[in-house]
């Protein structure tokens, strides 16, 4: 069995991995990914942990030019709902980037499979952990992404029924995330929306209690 520890310099490099990871909206037009490296990060999406070994995810390649626009208008659509519904931030909503779907050198749809309901192992009480499974697997993407040098971006502004329609999923299917994917002009020493004044990282403390909840802590 090789050595289970990590040296220094490898604790390091997923500490860094993590830190520096950011959900990108800007990419660099006309870039690719290569496929080796595209490869192995769905490779490290797959190696996610899930509830009772159920990998309830599935991952689409957009790569049909018509249906990445498609994609695009029906997510712009949302946006304009979401805004609407902010009320008074409707137009410092509408000012920000919120996607790069035209621009990304890989767009991916991530879905809940169909079947699922078939898996009680983990589920039987919380049966939402599917959704914490694929979003595990989307982490691992993401880390691996920036591990790469490459940017990516969680959209989850869209109509599920509508995008499932449009790339075909089953019915018990579920639509959970559009990933933008490739090279970006830089990656932000903070979070985009901290940029933008959007909202703002609030200190861990104000997140940890011990034995009881505690608003306070």
């Amino acid at each position: 069995m090789a050595d289970p520890s990590f040296t220094k310099q490898e604790r390091q490099a997923v500490y860094r991995a993590i830190a520096e990871r950011r959900d990108m909206r800007r990419f660099s037009p006309g870039s690719t990914v290569q496929p080796d490296v595209l490869a192995r990060l769905l490779a490290a999406a797959h190696a996610a942990p899930s509830v009772g070994l159920m990998q309830p995810w599935r991952f689409i390649r957009i790569t049909d030019s018509a249906l990445r626009q498609r994609i695009h208008a029906l997510v712009d659509e949302e946006r304009h709902r979401t805004a609407e519904a902010l009320g008074r931030r409707e137009q410092e909503f509408l000012a920000l980037k919120v996607e790069g779907i035209r621009e990304c050198a890989e767009l991916l749809v991530v879905a809940l499979r169909d079947g699922r309901q078939a898996h009680i192992f983990g589920r039987r009480t919380l049966p939402q952990m599917d959704l914490a499974s694929v979003s595990c697997a989307i982490q691992n993407m993401w880390l691996a992404a920036r591990a790469e040098g490459l940017g990516m971006g969680w959209v989850s502004l869209f109509e599920p029924a509508a995008l499932a329609q449009l790339v075909g999923m089953p019915p018990d299917a579920e639509p959970v995330a559009i990933l933008c994917l490739g090279p970006v002009p830089e990656f932000p020493d903070r979070p985009a929306l901290e940029i933008d004044q959007w909202a703002y990282r609030q200190p861990l403390g104000e997140f940890v209690s011990e034995n009881t909840w505690d608003d306070g802590a």
